[in-house]
């Protein structure tokens, strides 16, 4: 293996079957790649009672500022069923050009895109003004709980502090040098329960069926938008999920009935705002008597799920311009600007300096057959180089 070769350093990496919460050896092998570059590598392991420890990995390169940070995450999804791939999920095969295997796209490729870049940086004899870190976690693909967040939190105790940070995940829809993240939508998710009074279906006036009062409340939910968007957001959207009674009987009314429901959201919300809006929206269904004539409001109860992803939005021309800089000059196209997508990682690293995400072409992430150009990886490391050396020059220049 070869560090100064992304296609080299990715197969080392895709053939180390990193599937979450396992390490698979993927954070064996970057430690072998990071520590004669003169990385100092430690490795810390996240913890929650009830739920599966997670191996993380943090490298620094230089002990003074400005401080970079390169995060990403060497766990991935499960291959799914190994017949269907043309190539070996774990195998690392390259064919027509292209490097096969789960990961290579989301998102070890990044990964060995950047070690590969500061390899080469090194290798010419450059010298940073500065420090570069690695913060690598085996829990982004997983429930997110032992890993980026707990490495942070471990990295800040011993006193580690950053200036900007890079996310390598895969954001370009289409070809490489299309977007730059410099955002996420936030995410929330809610289950409604309403209840009604189980029935025969000849006697509905003997029964109240809660699907009546759900479809009203789902509309109310669903059919006013809840915003336009904004010049870097998309409009808000609520999306159902799931809608359940239980009920097996085709002659019964059932007593209860339930839904799930997710929310991307842009910055003209905050958790608290969206969450009195769609309360409003439901107290209001609630006395529709639509469907219902002549009942009583509808008996409802709304319960949050889970973490509350929050949005955010980087404003930092140093580094989203430096990065769109490096791009154009790899790839002559001027990326979007975007905050588009689901949640990364970056939702936590935004607490602790700004941070935008930029990585490979993202069609065939989580795929069977996921691959990506070898072409792109090449192109990807002239992008990390450039990106280097430019965000190091602007914070030198201050």
């Amino acid at each position: 293996m070869t560090v100064t070769d992304p296609v080299s350093v990715l197969q080392t990496l895709v053939r180390c079957p990193s599937v979450t919460p396992e390490e698979g050896g993927a954070l064996s092998a970057l430690e072998v790649m990071l520590a004669p570059l003169g990385f100092a590598v430690e490795r810390m392991t996240g913890h929650t009672d009830g739920t599966p420890d997670v191996e993380n990995l943090y490298a620094r390169l230089g002990t003074t500022g400005p401080h970079l940070m390169f995060a990403g995450h060497t766990d991935v999804v499960p291959p799914g069923n190994e017949a269907s791939w043309r190539h070996p999920p774990f195998a690392a095969e390259i064919a027509d050009g292209l490097l096969f295997g789960r990961g290579t796209v989301d998102m070890k490729g990044g990964i060995a895109c950047f070690i590969a870049a500061l390899a080469r940086l090194l290798e010419q004899g450059r010298t940073l003004p500065g420090s570069v870190s690695l913060l690598i976690t085996g829990d982004e693909e997983g429930p997110g709980i032992n890993g980026t967040e707990k490495l942070l939190e471990w990295a800040t105790s011993r006193g580690e502090r950053w200036d900007a940070a890079l996310v390598g995940e895969p954001t370009n829809p289409d070809t490489l040098g299309d977007m730059i993240k410099v955002g996420r939508r936030g995410s929330l998710t809610g289950r409604l329960m309403v209840t009604g009074t189980q029935g025969h279906v000849a006697y509905p006036h003997l029964a109240d069926n809660p699907l009546r009062a759900m479809t009203a409340m789902l509309d109310a939910l669903m059919g006013e938008p809840l915003d336009h968007g904004t010049d870097l957001f998309p409009p808000s959207n609520l999306e159902v999920t799931s809608v359940d009674t239980g009920n097996t009987a085709t002659n019964v009314i059932p007593e209860s009935a339930s839904a799930t429901f997710n929310i991307r959201f842009n910055d003209l919300w905050s958790e608290e705002t969206l969450k009195n809006e769609l309360q409003a929206r439901l107290n209001r269904a609630a006395m529709d008597e639509q469907l219902r004539p002549g009942r009583d409001p509808a008996r409802f109860s709304l319960e949050w799920l889970g973490r509350v992803s929050p949005v955010f939005l980087t404003r930092n021309e140093r580094l989203s311009g430096s990065l769109a800089a490096a791009v154009e000059a790899v790839t002559g196209r001027r990326p979007k600007l975007s905050t588009t997508g689901g949640t990364s990682d970056a939702r936590f690293i935004k607490d602790y300096c700004p941070v935008v995400e930029f990585g490979l072409v993202g069609q065939t992430m989580h795929k069977v057959d996921e691959h990506v150009p070898v072409a792109d990886l090449e192109k990807l490391t002239e992008i990390y180089s450039h990106f280097i050396e430019r965000w190091f020059a602007l914070a030198d220049a201050r």
